[in-house]
């Protein structure tokens, strides 16, 4: 097995978002922001390869959102989604398998591609889309509250392309790939656990956006139930202290992975370094 960081840019969200009820006192000193309180944060793929199989977990925002909406949301870089594999020798038709954790536009939106001549299309033609029955339920028939993450864009080419397929249950969806399930954030997200090389590196998505969001109350005000928030990150750390995970960052722009260690204020990060540390290690 080989895994791959893919980075797909950065998007920009208010620290007040990003941190809920946690003062703005507190919260500038744990995550770098500018002047208007806005932290840039990574949108940070990982790429799975296992023989025949290329397993591609979350895909970014994408490119064919309008120029306005690009703008207010990210900014120019020299990632983009078909770079970054192409940098690692691999293709869009490449992909066999990509495992959304959520559908909120962050995570999804590089599915769907767009031009005048075709209109929506899968960005990875060859590739199955899995995430849970839960969480596209929910993206079906959204809250008020969470509905502008939703984009009918993206999801409505995903539906219509007939590769979807959904699961409802943990389980391991491929040979040491293993899916779990968490609903503070939204219902149904799935948090990804590789088996490899005798450890286990979780993607944490948006159960834990940075390592700023290990304290229990550190929870993003997009989360749509916090006090279920606090109960997944408490189930989640009493099994990865257990087990020593490796937990692999999806929005962190300074942090891609860490261990855990327990304190007498809960689970901290105890070693930060890459992937590709993690890897040689």
């Amino acid at each position: 097995m080989e895994l791959y960081a893919i980075e797909t840019g950065t998007v920009k969200f208010d620290g007040g978002s990003m941190f809920g009820i946690i003062p703005r006192a507190i919260w500038q000193g744990l995550y770098p922001m500018d002047k208007r309180g806005y932290g840039h944060w990574a949108m940070r793929c990982l790429l799975v390869v296992d023989g025949n199989r290329k397993i591609l977990i979350d895909t970014g925002i994408g490119t064919k959102q309008s120029k306005g909406f690009l703008k207010y949301y990210t900014e120019k870089t020299e990632y983009t989604l078909e770079n970054s594999l192409n940098s690692f020798g691999f293709k869009l038709t490449d992909i066999t398998d990509i495992v959304l954790t959520h559908l909120h536009f962050d995570h999804c939106g590089g599915c769907i591609q767009y031009n005048d001549n075709e209109g929506f299309t899968l960005t990875f033609p060859n590739a199955i889309i899995h995430t849970s029955k839960q969480q596209w339920q929910w993206a079906q028939n959204p809250n008020e509250r969470e509905e502008p993450s939703f984009l009918k864009e993206n999801i409505d080419p995903i539906k219509e392309s007939g590769k979807l397929r959904l699961f409802d249950k943990e389980h391991e969806l491929f040979p040491n790939f293993y899916v779990k399930l968490f609903n503070g954030h939204t219902d149904g997200q799935v948090i990804p656990h590789i088996k490899i090389n005798g450890k286990t590196l979780v993607f944490c998505a948006d159960l834990f956006p940075s390592t700023a969001h290990l304290p229990l109350p550190y929870i993003m005000a997009y989360d749509t139930r916090p006090l279920i928030s606090i109960e997944d990150k408490k189930r989640f750390f009493k099994e990865a202290i257990k087990n020593d995970y490796v937990l692999f960052f999806e929005h962190d722009l300074y942090t891609e992975c860490c261990t855990l260690t327990e304190t007498d204020k809960g689970a901290w990060a105890k070693d930060k370094f890459s992937l590709a540390e993690f890897l040689k290690s």
